[in-house]
């Protein structure tokens, strides 16, 4: 693997510092709380936006909580594009909270309409929870499109770790016409097989934030049956096809366990006649777009980012507006 990025290694010295323990060693509870203290420090503050509004709809095992943003310089009244971003955490720990400051920056730098979900987490709520609660949530933002003035022709799906698993897979569900159709999907190192299988966790196994023992923790709680490993819910790489999914944005690094099957599924989804662009960052580890205090370069990759989402749900001749 190529050398760390000097802000990396200059964090995880941190963190050694700190003795912090890592997230297997915690009951879900802790590891909720130590993530989210985490925020100030690595989180440069979030910055304004035009409108953030907390909502809330009816799931499919109760309410689910909305977070809904509208980016910076757009009018109060304009009809906006929207992407539906599902947060990261293994399915276990993060929250509206935790990226809050994430979804402003896509909202503004889209500028566009972010509605974030706050679906179930295990292992109070294992597999398929957190997929009914996304899905839930893309129908009923499609549905509501007028009073949240949202196109409903011009959605996109995304989310970063187990975020971009559940958006990967609320691509697909769209396409085969179970959900409404969504125009993109933004998936930052995302999750796309349980099975543990590729060659990534054998080379990522000590020294950073996201190891394989700490990405078995998370899928162990999430997925306790490892046949449901398997299921294409749990992990979309392993559907029968991906052919006619959204257009895709995927972005991996190098130093993550998750490397390989993201990059894995970019050149799937490419095979298979989906239009990919693939953002490979060789000297970060997972995690990266939540550690803009201290990963200098986080800033230029979150523009990057919403840049292509701004494309992709804009077009480009709106590009330079």
């Amino acid at each position: 693997m190529p050398a760390l990025h000097p802000d990396a290694v200059q964090l995880l010295d941190l963190m050694r510092a700190a003795g912090r323990p890592p997230f297997e060693e915690l009951t879900p509870a802790e590891a909720r709380r130590a993530y989210l203290a985490s925020r100030d420090i690595l989180q440069p503050p979030p910055p304004p936006v035009a409108e953030v509004r907390d909502l809330a709809m009816p799931g499919p095992a109760g309410e689910i909580r909305l977070r809904l943003y509208r980016g910076a310089g757009t009018a109060a009244g304009e009809v906006l594009p929207c992407l539906l971003f599902l947060h990261g955490g293994g399915w276990v720990i993060g929250d509206l909270d935790s990226h809050d400051g994430v979804c402003r920056r896509l909202a503004n730098d889209a500028a566009c309409c972010v509605v974030a979900v706050d679906y179930r987490r295990a292992p109070e709520h294992r597999f398929p929870a957190g997929v009914e609660d996304a899905a839930a949530s893309l129908a009923w933002t499609a549905a509501h499109a007028a009073e949240l003035r949202i196109d409903p022709a011009r959605i996109a799906v995304g989310g970063d770790s187990s975020g971009g698993n559940l958006a990967a897979v609320l691509g697909l569900m769209s396409r085969d016409g179970t959900l409404p159709r969504t125009v993109f999907q933004l998936l930052i190192y995302p999750a796309v097989d349980l099975t543990m299988t590729s060659e990534s966790y054998e080379r990522v196994t000590a020294g950073v934030p996201l190891t394989a023992r700490t990405m078995r923790y998370f899928i162990e709680l999430y997925t306790p049956d490892p046949q449901q490993r398997t299921d294409w819910r749990a992990s979309p790489l392993r559907a029968a096809s991906v052919a006619g999914a959204p257009p895709a944005l995927v972005v991996t690094a190098a130093h993550d366990p998750l490397c390989d099957e993201g990059r894995a599924y970019a050149y799937r989804l490419e095979r298979e006649g989906v239009r990919v662009t693939a953002l490979h960052l060789g000297e970060h580890t997972h995690g990266v777009f939540t550690m803009g205090k201290v990963i200098g370069p986080t800033e230029l990759y979150t523009q990057f980012v919403g840049g292509a989402v701004r494309e992709a749900l804009h077009g480009r001749s709106q590009q330079a507006a």
